[in-house]
């Protein structure tokens, strides 16, 4: 079955609109051939974890109209490149990065879209701000003219149970339900991936990170740049 067609299924089952489920294609370590082939076949949104790596890939592919999201780690010299070339950064945690993100973003660039990480199983090893974090974080980050504050994401602990992980989604889905009273924008919740994304749509997820269940299973771990 078509990873989209399992989206929206999962979608209709749990009694949401199919368009309701955005699918976003994590292409980290997959050619510009192979992204160019499954954005012919509809995908226009890629998530990328490598700077670099992803800079090489939107320059290849610049003449498909694609929506580009960073989801790795954010390091403070590598903020240039992604306020510059990304649409959506869905791993913001720390004031410093979006004081740079916001500083360099281009002006004749939309304001970039950005997703708060958060840590909702409480691993210091980690990233992400706690989910007592999160208001005092928002707050914070709506004040950036070219920044925009769209919700949350959250990377669960691995192993977990099914219970566990329904309450940690579950958590992160009600943080971002009080997040949208106060600023309407907030309307994304930024979780599961290949093998939980139907829990993560049960859950209330309007964006999931698939990339194994896309594109197969990835080559031995390479070293990349960041």
């Amino acid at each position: 079955m078509d990873i989209r067609t399992k989206v929206q299924n999962a979608a209709l089952h749990h009694k949401r609109l199919p368009e309701a489920v955005t699918l976003l294609a994590v292409s980290k370590t997959v050619s510009a051939a192979d992204i160019r082939a499954v954005a012919d076949a509809g995908c226009r949104q890629f998530a990328e974890n490598y700077v670099q790596e992803a800079l090489t890939k939107i320059a290849a592919l610049h003449d498909l109209p694609l929506i580009w999201h960073f989801i790795g780690p954010l390091q403070s010299n590598k903020t240039q490149d992604i306020a510059t070339h990304f649409d959506w950064v869905h791993s913001v945690d720390r004031l410093k990065i979006a004081q740079r993100l916001n500083a360099q973003r281009p002006e004749h660039c939309a304001p970039l879209q950005i997703c708060i990480q958060v840590n909702i199983s409480e691993d210091p090893q980690k990233s992400g701000v706690l989910l007592s974090e999160v208001e005092d974080f928002a707050k914070t980050l709506t004040g950036f003219e070219r920044l925009q504050l769209r919700g949350l994401m959250a990377i669960p602990a691995v192993g977990l149970s099914e219970p566990a992980l329904r309450t940690q989604y579950g958590a992160l889905k009600a943080k971002q339900e009080y997040l949208q009273l106060r600023f309407p924008q907030c309307d994304t919740l930024s979780m599961g991936m290949s093998d939980d994304m139907e829990t993560a749509i049960a859950c209330g997820a309007t964006m999931v990170r698939v990339g194994t269940a896309i594109f197969g299973k990835r080559a031995p771990s390479i070293a990349l740049t960041v």
